[in-house]
């Protein structure tokens, strides 16, 4: 599979995921929890996403243990909304770089991203 193509479904796991986990799933353990980066492995059989989780040590291993809970659930919930061939196993890892400071330009970027090219000009 090409990088371009690897980095696009990377991309939509990750906007799916996020969707999923931050609007879709009423576990109180994920309230805290942003997908900051997905990389699909060049066969499609793994993604790795990593999450930033907010708040103390025992509050991000809550958020851990409940992600690794919900993986199964979340795979399966891609898989209706992707036209993929190969759905990715899902491995979550803490992202150990989303502070505050990434966590304000991952928003930003997201609002940028939704607004369209069109709207980005003066």
């Amino acid at each position: 599979m090409d990088q371009h193509r690897r980095e696009r479904v990377s991309e939509t796991v990750r906007e799916e995921l996020a969707e999923l986990i931050g609007f879709e799933m009423e576990d109180p353990r994920l309230a805290g929890v942003d997908v900051t980066d997905v990389q699909v492995g060049p066969d499609l059989r793994h993604a790795h996403v990593r999450v930033g989780v907010w708040g103390d040590e025992r509050q991000k291993q809550a958020a851990m243990a409940a992600l690794d809970h919900a993986r199964h659930f979340l795979r399966h919930e891609l898989a209706r909304r992707l036209n993929l061939r190969k759905m990715p196993e899902l491995h979550f890892e803490p992202d150990p770089a989303a502070g505050a400071d990434e966590r304000v330009e991952i928003l930003l970027k997201r609002a940028k991203k939704m607004r369209g090219p069109a709207e980005n000009q003066p």
